[in-house]
């Protein structure tokens, strides 16, 4: 990463990150009011951005957000971020918001959305928990239900997931388990997951909760080209608590081993062979493709 200050962008201009400031009266500082996207880039290519643009502008059509660019307007800010602050590998947190409003909860008192891009470096876990593995917890603040905010919204307002990861670090964990209203797993705060059971490989369906996970849908992908079947199932603690492997899927996360879960240790304690396998698919997948950011 250079050595310079990071370049932020915010609505058309870029600033030193020490410069790079919203108004106190933005409605996604006040009410969490905006959405968001987490994008890696890997080998001077931005991995499935086109994926991540198209679901920032789902979820601000889900929130009634008019988003002030264009989807190929967007794309061009992330890559001139990314050129802006000459990295090749690294995260990019990409936000829209409400913009500056009154101090009223009415989103129509925002004149016009504020688009904001930065590009930095990101490590999630150290490296010796994808050899290892994570150990996990159940939490007891639930997924927000679909007749509340849509899971599949990734909005600024993340405080549910926030205290559950609290309830996980408190309770000894690495990541905790977020169930929905009626007892299934839905997903972890950060990250959708997976199981392996007789080498067949389950996931909870985004009914029960969970995001579409972009990642989550690239090791759909992988589990087809290898041969492997996948179910899309309800999933209680239980078939996570006897699964043989157990592996987690995000952005930042990439897919991470599970070794245990609520005091229970997962198959042998160790990543499993298809975890191990689809870690390396997966790692070989975004080394070689994505768009390109420099040419």
């Amino acid at each position: 990463m250079s050595a310079t200050p990071l370049q932020i962008y915010i609505d058309g201009q870029f600033y030193p990150e020490s410069d790079a400031k919203i108004s106190v009266f933005d409605h996604g500082l006040l009410y969490g009011d905006g959405v968001f996207e987490g994008i890696r880039f890997y080998n001077g290519r931005v991995f499935r951005l086109e994926e991540h643009i198209d679901r920032l502008f789902d979820s601000a059509k889900a929130i009634h957000l008019s988003i002030p660019a264009t989807r190929e307007e967007i794309i061009e800010m992330t890559l001139a971020t990314i050129r802006k602050n000459n990295l090749r590998d690294g995260y990019v947190r990409l936000l829209v918001t409400r913009g500056v409003g009154k101090l009223g909860l009415s989103p129509y008192q925002c004149e016009k959305a504020s688009i904001v891009v930065i590009a930095s470096a990101i490590s999630l876990y150290p490296a010796e928990k994808y050899e290892k593995g994570l150990i996990l917890a159940t939490c007891a603040t639930r997924r927000p239900n679909h007749d509340a905010l849509s899971p599949a919204v990734k909005s600024l307002n993340y405080l549910s997931n926030i205290m559950a990861k609290v309830e996980a670090i408190a309770s000894g964990a690495e990541e905790g388990v977020m169930l929905n209203a009626t007892g299934y797993v839905a997903e972890c705060t950060g990250d959708n997951l997976f199981t392996v059971k007789k080498g067949i490989l389950y996931t909870p369906t985004v009914s029960s909760g969970s995001l579409y996970g972009i990642t989550r849908g690239v090791v759909m992908e992988l589990i087809a080209a290898a041969g492997l079947e996948l179910r899309e199932v309800e999933m209680s603690r239980y078939d996570l608590y006897t699964a043989d492997e157990l592996f987690l899927t995000g952005t930042a996360a990439e897919v991470v081993p599970v070794a245990e879960y609520d005091k229970r240790i997962i198959g042998s304690g160790q990543p499993g062979p298809i975890t191990r396998r689809l870690i390396a698919d997966f790692r070989n997948l975004v080394q070689t493709t994505g768009t390109s950011i420099y040419e």
